[in-house]
């Protein structure tokens, strides 16, 4: 929906309605508001903060290039995460499935980037360390639909119907999704939840 002209931020639709029109700081202004839930997505799935700047760089650049084709009818965030899966997912198959990836990145930098608030850390941090490598393992080895999925749910918070057009399934398929993942989590993080 086209934004108010009293609204001093203006909203994606508008934004992306400048872009169209080849204008550079609507452009600035949607990469600026996006690009760390594009980075964070990329980084999760990869598992190297490196490599999410770079595809990160790629869905934006997707972004203008495409730019006169989006369409209002959906929410910009839904296309901006279907170009993410897209590129995401062209990157894992490029890469293969042979090496397993943690969903920290390159470690101390991607640490610092998507760290959680300290004042909810355990008060144990060998075993919570420990637990955050066995949970980031375990989602590195779920299906990369699945891994997509939760990764949406979980760390961006995407509401269901937004996930399942991300993903191009039905909102019934989704939950299966998700619910094989956590499954799976649970029988791979057993030891941890007894």
């Amino acid at each position: 929906m086209p934004s108010d002209s009293t609204d001093p931020a203006p909203g994606d639709w508008e934004l992306m309605r400048r872009v169209q029109q080849g204008d550079l700081e609507a452009f600035r202004a949607l990469v600026e508001r996006h690009q760390h839930s594009v980075v964070g997505v990329a980084a999760k799935m990869l598992g190297d903060f490196a490599d999410a700047e770079d595809l990160a760089q790629q869905v934006f650049l997707r972004v203008w290039k495409s730019a006169e084709r989006y369409q209002p009818s959906a929410k910009f965030t839904t296309w901006l995460m279907t170009i993410t899966r897209n590129l995401v997912f062209n990157e894992m198959r490029r890469r293969g499935r042979s090496r397993q990836v943690s969903l920290e990145g390159d470690g101390e930098h991607a640490a610092r980037e998507f760290a959680d608030d300290p004042s909810k850390q355990p008060v144990n941090s060998v075993a919570a360390a420990e637990l955050e490598r066995a949970v980031d393992e375990a989602i590195a080895g779920l299906p990369e639909p699945q891994r997509m999925a939760l990764v949406l749910r979980r760390y961006e918070d995407l509401p269901y119907e937004d996930i399942a057009r991300v993903l191009k399934v039905s909102v019934p398929a989704l939950k299966s999704l998700l619910f094989r993942a956590r499954e799976t989590l649970k029988g791979r993080l057993r030891r941890y939840l007894e």
